[in-house]
């Protein structure tokens, strides 16, 4: 991976990224909740390889605030463990949000709920597993952000 790759994981970094003639990105936008940084991290800049714009947040609180202050994101990977505010609370918020609760959600999570326990709290979502099947999810963020995404 290349130095020129790596974006760090700020909410300053969560508008678009620049093209060589200044206009901003046409990738899918991402906003990835996740609490632990080497995922955050890995699972970001893997994405970013796949032609994504993935700006990232540590815990629901800290997503909340970048969908209400930058760009509206193409979908939302969210883990459900996490300190401050766990995705069942960033979930509940956003679906009662009119501004944010059209934003598609694909779950990435190691906890033990079914996904039948996920989707009767969270509605139509994809759940995705950890440690992350990549190709599984590069397909559910195709459908999520209605594009095809090169694996």
């Amino acid at each position: 991976m290349r130095h020129s790759d790596l974006h760090p994981s700020s909410p300053n970094d969560a508008t678009p990224v620049p093209t060589g003639d200044g206009e901003a990105s046409s990738r899918p936008r991402l906003l990835l909740v996740e609490d632990d940084e080497a995922i955050r991290q890995s699972l970001g800049e893997a994405l970013q390889d796949n032609g994504f714009e993935v700006a990232t947040a540590g815990n629901g609180c800290e997503a909340l605030g970048l969908l209400r202050s930058t760009p509206r994101p193409a979908a939302i990977l969210l883990d459900l463990m996490m300190p401050v505010m766990d995705g069942w609370d960033f979930r509940q918020e956003q679906l009662a949000d009119s501004e944010l609760r059209d934003v598609p959600v694909v779950v990435v999570t190691a906890a033990g709920f079914s996904e039948e326990t996920i989707r009767l709290q969270f509605g139509d979502v994809q759940v995705i597993p950890k440690p992350v099947p990549y190709l599984t999810l590069l397909t559910a963020l195709g459908r999520a952000c209605g594009a095809s995404v090169a694996a």
